[in-house]
């Protein structure tokens, strides 16, 4: 069945007619003198607006590569059920995201195997699910063990890589692992990093405390990302070098950043992105206590977290530590803009055209006749006056209009339809 969308292009700001079929865009084309309701079209008409203004912004569906859970539905409980990963799924859908990576995390070969069953399983019982995790990533539990780059991660299950273990988890997850987080300074990880490579496992460097040598290695070896650059470090670091320098400095690899405004200060978050230039993602890393309301929760950590009014997360013991990101995508495309400057373009592109080429997807992250139809369709609070291009124009908040995944709308209007 051919469907079709209106809106505002996101990177260019035209108005254009996107025609799909069979899931598949066919058509991209300048709309000129386009009227009323059509098929699939957003029309939001107000007075005081111009022609284009009367459309949604329309973009790439957005990708999430690390997501643990969302809206009370945890992926690394000591039981992940396929209703977890369905609850994570809608949640997401209603904040824009079409694409997303179950982050499984450290912990006990049996609990990381029954998380890549749970998921597995629900991917294979619902057709549309299984589109929207193109892969699955493994966060752990090759880690450093060192208080500070560890993070939240068990220390009692941090442990050498072995390809033998991984390969067991990728046979419970059906083969969806397509993402890994390593430290490359453990026993064995240099061949591990080439075993994941030549497996089409996609590598990435976290929680670490590698030297400059030991980095190196890692990305001859295969490794390619830099999982949530600037977090999961020690508190206090030499000036230089040290290892965010060097993954900042490092070409080859492209970072991953959690913009929450908690996880990475302004000044940092700007700095970051400005030496990684077109080199960066937008991830959330958000947890299960995502989109709930303020308030003291316990937590399968063994203590009680406490989220904010402003969407910070922390322990409820002491406030000063992070309990994960309780934020959504969207708000970290918002505070790219805000607190780093970048265009709408550059940030949208950070959640869709780089993360789809860092883990090779070509269908996913592109408006282009061949490409997957996932589209995100959004309107933006403008402060700062509307733009196209370049504009600096991140001073609101996002309001979700359409997700599409495959051509067929997920969620539209404050309802889900999947």
């Amino acid at each position: 069945m051919r469907r079709r969308w209106t809106g505002r292009r996101y990177d260019t700001g035209e108005l254009v007619l996107i025609d799909a079929e069979d899931g598949v865009i066919v058509s991209v084309t300048a709309a000129r003198g386009v009227e009323g309701n059509g098929a699939g079209e957003i029309v939001v008409k107000s007075e005081g607006e111009s022609e284009n203004e009367k459309f949604c912004w329309i973009s790439p569906g957005w990708i999430d590569l690390q997501v643990n859970g969302f809206a009370g539905y945890d992926l690394n409980g000591e039981v992940t059920s396929p209703e977890d990963v369905y609850g994570v799924a809608r949640a997401l859908f209603a904040r824009g995201v079409t694409s997303f990576c179950p982050t499984v995390i450290t912990g006990s070969a049996e609990r990381i195997s029954q998380a890549m069953r749970a998921i597995h399983a629900a991917c294979e019982h619902d057709q549309l699910l299984g589109e929207a995790i193109p892969g699955i990533h493994l966060e752990g539990p090759y880690l450093s063990a060192e208080d500070g780059p560890r993070g939240a991660h068990d220390k009692a299950h941090i442990r050498e890589p072995v390809f033998a273990e991984f390969a067991a988890w990728q046979e419970a997850a059906g083969g969806r692992i397509a993402l890994c987080t390593v430290a490359p300074e453990k026993e064995g990880a240099v061949l591990f990093i080439r075993q994941l490579r030549d497996a089409g496992v996609r590598v990435s460097i976290g929680h670490t405390m590698a030297v400059a040598e030991e980095l190196g290695d890692a990305v001859a070896a295969g490794a390619t990302m830099s999982t949530h650059l600037g977090n999961g470090a020690h508190p206090v670091l030499p000036r230089h070098p040290n290892y965010i320098w060097e993954q900042l400095a490092e070409d080859a690899l492209t970072a991953m950043f959690i913009a929450d405004g908690h996880h990475l200060g302004a000044a940092a978050l700007k700095t970051m992105i400005r030496a990684k230039q077109s080199r960066f993602i937008l991830v959330s890393d958000s947890v299960k206590f995502g989109g709930m309301p303020p308030g003291r929760y316990d937590s399968e950590i063994g203590q009680q977290v406490e989220l904010l009014d402003n969407g910070r997360l922390q322990t409820a013991a002491d406030p000063r530590i992070l309990a994960g990101s309780a934020q959504p995508l969207m708000r970290g495309i918002e505070n790219a803009m805000k607190l780093a400057g970048v265009s709408l373009a550059e940030a949208i592109d950070a959640v869709t055209k780089r993360p789809a080429e860092a883990m090779g997807w070509q269908e996913l992250g592109r408006l282009e006749p061949g490409a997957r139809a996932n589209l995100t369709l959004f309107r933006m609070e403008e402060e700062g006056g509307r733009g196209t291009q370049g504009s600096r124009i991140g001073q609101g908040r996002i309001q979700i209009e359409q997700t599409v995944i495959g051509g067929r709308t997920v969620w539209q209007d404050g309802a889900s339809l999947w």
